[in-house]
């Protein structure tokens, strides 16, 4: 029974199949197969463009980077806690950086790098960069920048990117064109002579057919069609006898010793001479983390699957970091998040971190035991599929600006043209000057333009009030005194953030707008996202200059918000007897109270007569007797309910005492108040013409007297006093008429 369970069909096996975990381990086995096969070239590739400043010599030691760093940063990751299928590996942007760091090195004019020994004083400087710069990425997830460095301006990021992704099909024109050595592609159009043609057949079909692999086979990544078809067709070639016709291959020789630190530092004959690179170091390492982190950040969302748990940027950076530092420590450069690799291999089945763990191995195999075989990989092939990535890594987002600015007349054409231009700028200066420079520089323009563009007018629309009213209905004559005086009462609808700068203007136009006519002034502050104290402290200042000519300052904002609290710590109080409304409505009935003035009649404290209710003002004196037999007198005290919404509507209430106010239920936010309702105005009435559900409801804000006229006693009207009830419905048109009718006004102002 014991050797029985130890077979491959025994009882473990079967154990293993019914739980799935057999089944796991093939699919780990095979999307680490796959993942691995994709990030092979795509690491030797990048390796070899972060050395390419050193020359052919050094070809073979930068493939072995690039494998170091995918090797190195893929164990360290899953040891540290990574529990995804996410594969590591050299990524273009910061692959790209480290070619131009090294470049910058080998041309410096510091003192110890003058004589022609300093070679590997240059190799130990970049590598304590690439240590560095994984330092400060893993403390900035220890201090959780994280989420701050996803902040950093996209118009920067799309520049390094696209100088990246132009510089890495630039560099690949040398072994496109099959030249024997190491020609930078500046010098190309001086050795046309040399340009093979049959290695251009090679690169171009290659690119081809990694450009069209899904129109071949969809069950092959592209990168691998691409390099399948290319060396078949380069070896086929070379087995006619055209070899000489074509580029070279990488040509790795069979003992090659990437150049470790630690054995760097044999060579350095004194320490103190490294000091004077340390600046250089210093800057490189945090622009290179800086980079490295938000491609980083980037790349998870990419490559995480619909529903996954999202990934905590902050640990992310931390194993990253770790990993890099490590990955510096074996001679390999910074890694990340490879997205083709890490998307292969969940498609073809990796489920577990052990997939991970298989790529990994099968690199550091690929490193070990089977480099030599890498050298036989032509280098036009390889540089044709590198040619077609770099096209892939071209920003969307800027092609994406650069046709809406082609297409866009907008009054936003200008913002897109800086963003364009930054893009641009950065792009620029990391090919011609210095990579570190341009992302400090392209920093400090975006925070800048960032800056301006924050210190524009926050007012998003204003208006006057002699068509924009309140919710309370009012009696007619206080209407048309409101549509007389409401130009005394300036709304201004606030959007964005009020920082010291923004408020500032706000003020100054606060004060050239609000002349001498203006009575009220209204700041609706609910689309305001945060106010710094300098801008709270300005508003304050600007509520006692307006205090001082006679003007009031109404506030609508949360009472409870951050932003009520930033403003009450200021000084900063509201118009009315609350140190702030709670909504735009409560401002304006404010404001209009105020303008109405002694005009205003004190609605809760006296009943006022049917006769004086414009809903009968067509009614004579027997009229209105007839109409007060069919209806019956009710009170409603304070905060009684008198209808909720949802209930059948049956009657119909005319109010002669106190106020009622009309809300809708929200869920989320709370009851939304939809209208309150004066002596003398109708409510409810729908019921008389359609016997609907209540639409809302209603409360009484004081104790309340209302005639109300059921369904059935307005029929009875009709059958007794079929005239009155042909004024009434009359004067129900006419309401309904004058609530449209201002309702299309204060909607033409605010669109307007």
């Amino acid at each position: 029974m014991e050797n029985a369970t130890l077979r491959p069909d025994g009882g473990l096996r079967k154990r293993l199949l019914a739980s799935g975990t057999l089944s796991t381990w093939r699919s780990d086995l095979t999307g680490g197969l796959v993942s691995a096969a994709l990030a092979l070239p795509l690491a030797v590739g990048y390796g070899m463009f972060a050395f390419g400043a050193l020359g052919d010599s050094y070809f073979a030691h930068g493939a072995l980077a690039g494998l170091y760093a995918a090797i190195v940063v893929g164990f360290a990751c899953v040891i540290l806690g990574d529990r995804t299928t996410t594969v590591y590996a050299p990524r273009v942007t910061t692959t790209f950086f480290l070619g131009a760091l090294l470049y910058q090195l080998l041309h410096s004019n510091a003192a110890v790098l003058r004589d022609g020994a300093h070679l590997h004083l240059v190799l130990l400087s970049f590598f304590a960069t690439i240590l560095l710069g994984g330092a400060f990425q893993a403390l900035f997830g220890l201090v959780r920048l994280g989420t701050l460095i996803r902040f950093t301006p996209h118009p920067v990021m799309a520049g390094v990117q696209n100088a990246a992704a132009a510089l890495l099909f630039l560099v690949q024109l040398g072994n496109v064109c099959g030249f024997d050595h190491n020609i930078p592609f500046t010098a190309v159009a001086q050795h046309l002579a040399e340009i093979k043609p049959l290695s251009l057949v090679v690169a171009l079909t290659t690119f081809i057919a990694m450009w069209k692999a899904r129109a071949i086979t969809t069950r092959v990544p592209p990168l691998l069609v691409g390099l399948g078809i290319g060396c078949a067709l380069y070896f086929g070639l070379m087995a006619i006898g055209l070899k000489a016709d074509l580029g070279p291959m990488i040509g790795v020789a069979a003992a090659v010793e990437s150049p470790i630190p630690h054995r760097l530092l044999d060579e350095v004959v004194s320490l103190r001479d490294f000091t004077e690179l340390l600046p250089i170091i210093v800057t490189g390492a945090f622009a290179l983390s800086v980079v490295a982190a938000i491609d980083a950040l980037l790349c998870a969302k990419l490559v995480t699957a619909p529903g996954a748990p999202k990934v905590d940027g902050n640990r992310l950076l931390i194993r990253l970091g770790l990993g890099n530092v490590l990955s510096a420590c074996f001679g390999g450069i910074t890694s990340g998040i490879n997205i083709g690799p890490s998307i292969a291999n969940r498609t073809f089945g990796g489920k577990t971190p052990l997939s991970v763990v298989i790529n990994a191995a099968v690199l550091l195999l690929a490193a070990g035991v089977l480099f030599p075989i890498v050298g036989y990989m032509p280098r036009s092939v390889l540089s044709a599929t590198i040619m077609v990535i770099a096209i892939q890594h071209i920003d969307p987002w800027s092609l994406d600006l650069a046709q809406r600015i082609r297409t866009n007349g907008s009054r936003h054409r200008g913002l897109m043209l800086l963003d364009f231009a930054v893009v641009a700028l950065v792009a620029i200066l990391s090919v011609t000057i210095n990579i570190v420079v341009a992302v400090f520089i392209g920093i400090f323009i975006a925070v800048a333009l960032f800056v301006v563009r924050m210190s524009h007018s926050n007012i998003r629309r204003m208006y006057r009030c002699d068509t924009v009213h309140s919710r309370k209905v009012r009696a007619p004559d206080q209407v048309a005194l409101l549509e007389q005086r409401g130009t005394s009462i300036l709304v201004l609808e606030l959007q964005g953030v009020l920082f010291f700068g923004s408020a500032e203007t706000l003020g100054d136009e606060i004060e050239r707008i609000a002349d001498s006519a203006t009575h009220n002034i209204i700041l609706d502050l609910r689309r305001v996202t945060e106010i710094d104290t300098t801008g709270a402290r300005i508003l304050a200042d600007v509520q006692r200059a307006l205090n001082r000519k006679g003007q009031k300052l109404g506030i609508a904002v949360g009472s409870g918000s951050d932003n009520a609290i930033r403003l009450t710590e200021a000084g900063v109080t509201g118009g009315g007897a609350a140190p702030f409304f709670a909504d735009i409505d409560r401002a304006l009935q404010w404001a209009e109270d105020d303008v109405l003035g002694a005009q205003l009649k004190d609605d809760a404290d006296d009943e006022i007569a049917l006769a004086q209710v414009d809903l009968l003002a067509a009614l004579n004196h027997d009229e209105i007797k007839i109409v007060e037999a069919h209806s019956r007198r009710e009170t409603y005290a304070r905060g009684v309910t008198i209808f909720r919404e949802g209930d059948p509507g049956r009657e119909m209430f005319i109010v002669t005492r106190g106020r009622v106010s009309a809300y809708l239920a929200q869920a989320d936010s709370g009851d939304i108040r939809l209208v309150t309702f004066a002596p003398g105005t109708v409510f409810g009435e729908l019921a008389i013409l359609d016997a609907g559900p209540r639409s809302a409801s209603v409360v009484a804000d004081d104790d309340v007297v209302c005639f109300v006229l059921s369904e059935a006693q307005f029929i009875a009207l009709a059958q007794t006093a079929p005239n009155v009830a042909i004024k009434l419905l009359a004067g129900l048109g006419r309401e309904l008429s004058g609530r449209l009718r201002r309702a299309n006004r204060t909607i033409r102002q605010l669109e307007g």
